[in-house]
């Protein structure tokens, strides 16, 4: 095959290369276009008015003679320290 003949080709398959790129990049782009067009902004959630304050739940004295008998036992058992005892004690009792 000659050396023109060659190029020849070789220019109009160039050609046609960036045609087809052209093509694909210009229908890509309008897509991209339709896709933003029909993406529809979130409306903002509208302010609602705060909750009240609700009031925490009061454990009886029951739940509380319970919890401070079983804390009782875990210091009797070396699982706790006089100091963690004395925490958690403050913290049932408050």
């Amino acid at each position: 095959m000659s050396f023109l003949r060659r190029a020849g080709r070789v220019a109009v398959a160039s050609s046609i290369h960036g045609n087809v790129q052209r093509r694909q990049r210009n229908r890509w782009a309008a897509e991209d276009q339709a896709r933003a067009a029909q993406a529809q902004p979130v409306p903002p959630i509208p302010d609602l008015p705060p909750l009240p304050p609700q009031a925490a739940p009061t454990a009886s004295m029951d739940s509380k003679l319970e919890q401070l008998t079983k804390l009782g036992e875990l210091k009797n058992a070396g699982v706790l320290t006089d100091a963690e005892f004395e925490i958690q004690k403050a913290r049932i009792l408050a």
